[in-house]
């Protein structure tokens, strides 16, 4: 097969983003022509300067839209791109020089319909990137379960960094409107079309996630939330570890409460835990004071995932209403699921 690429890049009031981004892939050393789709999707602070910047070194289509999500503004992308291969990126990446070189070369050697690759954080970004960064990444935290050749059976890419043929593309119409959750939404719907996936190891993207605390909350709370509902729409992927961080909370809890009755045992369980993420957060990061927060991070993760998986657990199990009707702040309108 002759491979073809797009990358596929919506973008919401991210122009900063949008120009350290198109920086990154201009100094890849792919040699071969390919094609970058940016899809601004109703910003009210557009890219457009921004990209006339890069016109003469990258090319580059550009596309404006009403807002309708990522998912649906990914699929507009795909649909306009002039490539076989499209690769999906979130526009707070930043791509290394070696990436696209890296994704060809794995595809050749082992040609699959859909890809995936990990992400790390850049020596650029803030101390409160970094220690969330880790906490989504890091296998003590099952943040890196994605991003671990081997660790699971069958792995699940996700749109910051996902390859997907135009086949794979057109036969499973693409992203639904949930978010977030539409990535591994389409994943199980690319493995029910017979294809396959792969994590690509070498072709990792740094990302930023630009989010402050507060926002990290909400958005591990909404990915604990889709979670049931993926569930109920494919149940043969449903897994006793999702409820991991529910079930780590309310035995941090149930710990604490037992220490009044002079019972250190679970805490201290708890305590060495903590430990050894501490100091495995000290190896991979090199710093203390980022390492101190990815503690910080890793209890804002699984509480905010954790209470989101409870509660949508048991909305979908005891409700007679659809997940639209119950979660509305989790699907876009605008978009149909295929």
């Amino acid at each position: 097969m002759n491979l073809s690429f797009s990358f596929i890049i919506p973008v919401f009031n991210r122009p900063n983003e949008v120009h350290e981004l198109l920086e990154s892939l201009i100094f890849q050393t792919y040699t071969k022509d390919f094609e970058i789709v940016i899809v601004e999707d109703g910003s009210s602070v557009p890219s457009n300067e921004v990209i006339n910047q890069f016109k003469d070194q990258l090319n580059i289509s550009y596309y404006q839209k009403p807002n309708s999500g990522p998912g649906d503004s990914r699929n507009y992308g795909m649909r306009m791109a002039q490539g076989n291969y499209f690769i999906v990126l979130d526009s707070d990446c930043i791509l290394p020089p070696q990436y696209l070189e890296e994704a060809e070369r794995s595809l050749y050697e082992e040609f699959v319909h859909c890809y995936g690759g990990p992400d790390a954080a850049h020596a650029s970004f803030s101390d409160v990137q970094k220690a969330i960064n880790y906490a989504m990444t890091s296998f003590l935290t099952t943040g890196g379960i994605r991003g671990r050749k081997g660790s699971i059976d069958k792995f699940q890419p996700r749109s910051f960094n996902m390859g997907i043929s135009k086949e794979a593309f057109e036969k499973t119409g693409g992203y639904g409107n949930i978010h977030p959750g539409e990535d591994p939404d389409l994943t199980i719907r690319i493995w029910d079309k017979g294809y396959d996936t792969k994590l690509i190891p070498n072709a990792l993207v740094y990302h930023k996630r630009r989010i402050d605390w507060n926002k990290f909350y909400i958005q591990v709370k909404k990915f604990g939330m889709v979670r049931p509902i993926l569930n109920v729409w494919h149940p043969k992927t449903a897994k006793l570890t999702y409820w991991f961080p529910t079930l780590f909370c309310i035995g941090f809890l149930v710990s604490l409460g037992f220490v009044f009755w002079d019972f250190w045992l679970p805490s201290t369980l708890y305590i060495l835990y903590f430990l050894a993420l501490f100091l495995d957060a000290i190896v991979k990061t090199g710093n203390i004071k980022v390492s101190l927060m990815a503690l910080f991070a890793t209890m804002v993760q699984f509480t905010g995932y954790g209470f989101g998986f409870l509660k949508s657990t048991i909305y979908t199990t005891f409700s007679n209403k659809s997940p639209e009707t119950l979660f509305p702040e989790l699907f876009f309108k605008t978009n149909e699921r295929p």
